[in-house]
């Protein structure tokens, strides 16, 4: 075997060894431009009855979740995870869990309880009009 076709076998192998690591590095959280973003407006959410006391509720279409402590206090707060922006889709009690990579919050503080996600979620204004529960960003 020449030297010249070992040196090529050589760069074939390490570029096959590379291509998958790099790989990884591009998609493993994804561009900022497919991921969402918080409200950028007010936005109704539903009847507010729907939120119980000491309990939470998601509302997925706008990236939100409400909830309420048993004086009554109404807390909302953006479901993009704070991580790698993706939305945080599933409520097990007042614990808000990101399925990109594991990250848990707690809806009634906004505090990551859960790397890799360390900063809050965004906090959102909420009051009821009319009987309806309507979020908006902060200003």
């Amino acid at each position: 075997m020449s030297a010249r076709s070992a040196a090529s076998r050589r760069t074939v192998l390490r570029g096959v060894a590379l291509a998958p690591v790099a790989g990884l590095g591009l998609t493993a959280c994804g561009g900022a431009e497919d991921k969402p973003t918080g409200l950028t407006e007010p936005v109704e959410l539903g009847a507010e009855t729907e939120v119980a006391a000491g309990a939470a509720r998601l509302y997925p279409d706008h990236n939100v979740v409400v909830s309420r402590t048993e004086d009554g206090t109404l807390a909302a707060y953006s479901t993009i995870c704070t991580h790698a922006r993706c939305p945080a889709n599933k409520l097990d009690g007042t614990r808000l869990i990101c399925p990109c990579h594991g990250s848990e919050f707690d809806v009634t503080t906004g505090k990551a309880m859960r790397e890799p996600a360390v900063a809050p979620l965004d906090r959102l204004t909420v009051e009821v009009k009319d009987g309806t529960i309507v979020a908006a960003p902060e200003a």
